[in-house]
């Protein structure tokens, strides 16, 4: 007896990733946090519910976390990005990243839930399509700007299982 034919099921064609052309900054609306008190899951949230107030990078800034109930505000400025072999750091209160794992070629982090679903859908998708060429500030984009070693190809399983430690650890 024969088995009759089964068509495969359509295929959507291949998955495709666009530059969104977000900047570092633009990713700053609510950043989950390591706690400085209790090392739980603290929230750094704009102060104001204003958008008009002052710009995102200036915008003053709480720290709250409802483990402890630590509360700590920030006017707003300065603020500092800085990168480097240890722990990446909240900008405002410089405290280490809730979001954040080690693999053998570097760091991975997250901001916050929105900013790790990019991540997550930028290395699952084998097709990646930058901003256009004649775009302002095309190379200033937070993916453009990724390690190479996270974009790399053969990388992509180890950078996929650390994003996925990363969405288990999220807070409910």
């Amino acid at each position: 007896m024969t088995t009759p034919y089964v068509s495969p099921p359509p295929s959507s064609g291949p998955v495709r990733f666009r530059d969104p052309m977000v900047k570092r900054y633009e990713l700053l609306g609510t950043v989950l946090v390591r706690c400085p008190r209790c090392t739980g899951v603290a929230r750094v949230v704009p102060a104001s519910a204003d958008p008009g107030a002052a710009s995102v990078l200036h915008r003053p800034r709480n720290l709250v976390c409802r483990g402890c109930g630590l509360s700590r505000q920030h006017p707003g400025t300065p603020i500092v990005f800085c990168g480097g072999p240890g722990e990446v750091a909240d900008p405002y209160f410089q405290v280490p990243l809730w979001l954040q794992a080690e693999t053998r070629h570097g760091r991975v982090w997250a901001y916050n839930p929105e900013h790790l679903e990019m991540l997550r859908q930028y290395v699952r998708a084998p097709l990646r399509e930058r901003g256009p060429w004649y775009e302002r500030g095309r190379k200033m984009s937070f993916i453009a700007r990724m390690p190479a070693w996270f974009k790399s190809a053969k990388n992509r399983g180890e950078v996929l299982r650390a994003l996925d430690r990363l969405r288990v650890s999220l807070p409910a």
